[in-house]
């Protein structure tokens, strides 16, 4: 199972980087290139334990379906979605913020499965894998920017 780990320095308040984590609005924001939207549950606002979203977005060149639920969520330190429906076997996030003397580390643990055996693990190693860091590492740097400036606050 491929996990992908993350670690960003955010000089921003704990509560205003795992609020805007959470932010559906900065989410569509932040994924402009898939144009991904919220479609079902959750569409706006901050989602909360127990919600869930579906997302709709163009990946890999075709629309894809994404549905996850709020699993875990202990404010303002740590969350967990989940996938309901989508592409992958499983598919689960973990979010993890600790605060520093100057601001934030966020920790992103994503581990997934992905379908159809060999050949799934095949575009896995060679593609997915890497498109999955580029997308998240993008999303981080679009968090960070945005904690770190007032544009914080058309979110919150």
């Amino acid at each position: 199972m491929p996990t992908i780990h993350l670690t960003s320095f955010i000089q921003a308040p704990i509560e205003r980087v795992f609020d805007l984590s959470r932010s559906i609005d900065l989410h569509k924001k932040s994924m402009t290139d898939s144009a991904e939207e919220a479609i079902a549950g959750t569409t706006n606002g901050l989602i909360q334990l127990g919600e869930t979203v579906t997302w709709k977005g163009k990946h890999l060149g075709k629309t894809r379906f994404h549905k996850s639920r709020i699993t875990v969520l202990q404010t303002p330190v740590h969350f967990i979605d989940e996938m309901v429906e989508g592409d992958f076997k499983s598919f689960e996030h973990a979010h993890h913020f600790m605060k520093i003397e100057n601001g934030t580390i966020m920790i992103d643990l994503l581990n997934y499965e992905v379908p159809y055996g060999v050949i799934g693990r095949l575009v896995d190693r060679f593609y997915l894998y890497r498109y999955m860091v580029k997308m998240m590492e993008a999303r981080n740097l679009y968090i960070k920017q945005t904690a770190e400036s007032e544009r914080w606050r058309q979110f919150l």
